[in-house]
């Protein structure tokens, strides 16, 4: 008789355990556990100065000066948590800060080409066919590329550094406060993009501080306090969560950008 082997399910694309981040003498971060499903949406909601940007900065490696982290971090079940900035961009995380921090006097295609810099530099075959799939993603981006990105919009700015990681094509995006600064209708532009991302088979990260939206558009979703995880669960349940309606979604009219409709796409990034 032959026995079979039952196939074991993928790990998580990321999992985070115990994840720790000081700024000196100061705790930034508690212990946190963190895990992003492949194909999913999380997101990370809570008041400014929870440790959101923290906890994305010590998943990346790239706290400031005077940062240090601590505890387990696995991208598709490999431990990375010792490893530099540059490998973990290699392995297949990418993370779009809340500055976005563009080249402003290099072009939109040039900073997109320079997203994919490191691909070229390995010699990766069609590494330049994902522009063509992020223009196809952002059309804004490729009316605009040869305008210098430090004359875009606030949504266009946003629009090239999701495009720049793209170019990189990561399995983890985590994206910054994504929708910071930007208008009600840009909100919702750029939140649909997030939305049907996870059709190209890019799982993602989100730290947001409008709430309701960010509930809306992702599968699952942690909220902070003070550098502490103190809810999570799938994000339909939070958004009716008594506590979580009373501290970040209030009782009354909904925030700018919150209705996201999402549409399906069949642009692929791979």
């Amino acid at each position: 008789m032959t026995y079979h082997q039952a196939r074991q399910p993928d790990p998580p694309i990321l999992q985070v355990c115990g994840l720790t981040a000081r700024y000196g003498r100061v705790d930034a971060l508690t212990p946190t556990d963190l895990v992003v499903r492949r194909g999913h949406i999380v997101t990370v909601i809570g008041a400014n100065g929870a440790g959101k940007s923290t906890l994305l900065n010590a998943i990346m490696g790239a706290l400031p000066i005077g940062g240090s982290a601590s505890g387990q971090i696995l991208l598709s079940g490999q431990e990375v948590s010792s490893c530099s900035v540059e490998h973990r961009v290699s392995s297949g995380m990418c993370l779009v800060p809340e500055k976005r921090d563009l080249f402003a006097s290099m072009t939109v295609k040039d900073n997109l080409m320079l997203g994919g810099f490191r691909r070229y530099r390995s010699r990766e075959p069609g590494w330049q066919d994902t522009l063509d799939e992020v223009y196809a993603i952002f059309p804004r981006l490729h009316e605009r590329e040869t305008q210098l990105a430090g004359t875009l919009s606030g949504g266009e700015r946003q629009m090239l550094a999701i495009g720049r990681a793209l170019m990189a094509k990561p399995g983890l995006l985590m994206l910054d406060e994504p929708s910071l600064g930007l208008a009600p209708r840009i909100v919702r532009e750029i939140l649909q993009v997030i939305a049907r991302l996870r059709d190209t088979g890019v799982s993602i990260l989100l730290v947001e501080q409008n709430a309701r939206a960010a509930l809306q558009v992702s599968d699952d979703a942690y909220v902070m306090e003070t550098g502490s995880v103190i809810l999570s669960g799938l994000s339909s349940e939070l958004a009716r969560d008594p506590r979580v309606v009373e501290s970040y979604l209030g009782l009354g009219h909904a925030e700018a950008g919150d209705h996201v409709k999402v549409t399906n796409t069949s642009t692929r990034l791979g």
